[in-house]
């Protein structure tokens, strides 16, 4: 009578290594849908911009509405050929690279970089060209901002200033525009 094996408690449903894989195959397939890509980011600021760009034209016509007929076929046939010229990805290089600029005060080189970086905006390289082709920026101005940032917040002399600034690991702007930074900079 003593030979005679009592069945096992079965083990509970988390106590089992078939419960866990299914778990974590769980969690990994909501995270992938939920979480997105780096291309999810350009297509946000795409259609972000896009929706800018129909709100400001949606104003416009609204302001237009208010002036002459003689007029609006005039303005509507300067904006329409330019328009369609350039591609919305060189626009938005080029709005990207605006604010690189006067928030960031970044230098020439420094906008195009961040703009082709796979880490950062990923841009094509064309529109990353079309953009500081066509910023109007004062990268003096933009090289002095930043000396004066280092100069008050990391106490940098001005040779250790005009390396950062020239320095293709720091602020890449060109020799002249550090020069005139540190030049400029308050005593």
């Amino acid at each position: 009578m003593k030979n005679r094996k009592t069945p096992k408690p079965k083990k509970p449903i988390y106590k089992r290594i078939w419960f866990w894989i299914v778990v974590v195959i769980v969690v990994v397939v909501i995270g992938n849908s939920l979480g997105g890509g780096k291309n999810d980011k350009k297509d946000t600021a795409s259609s972000s911009t896009a929706k800018i760009e129909k709100s400001s034209s949606s104003a416009s016509a609204k302001q237009d509405s208010g002036s002459s007929k003689e007029a609006e076929p005039s303005k509507s046939s300067e904006t329409k050929p330019s328009a369609p010229s350039v591609p919305m990805e060189y626009k938005n290089a080029l709005t990207k690279a605006k604010s690189y600029s006067s928030m960031m005060h970044m230098s020439k080189k420094g906008i195009y970089d961040q703009l082709t970086s796979d880490v950062g905006e990923g841009f094509s390289a064309e529109a990353a060209q079309y953009a500081v082709d066509n910023l109007k920026a004062d990268y003096n101005k933009n090289a002095l901002e930043k000396a004066k940032s280092y100069q008050s917040q990391m106490a940098m002399s001005k040779d250790a200033i005009y390396d950062q600034l020239t320095s293709d690991a720091g602020e890449k702007f060109t020799a002249e525009e550090a020069q005139y930074a540190v030049n400029n900079l308050p005593a």
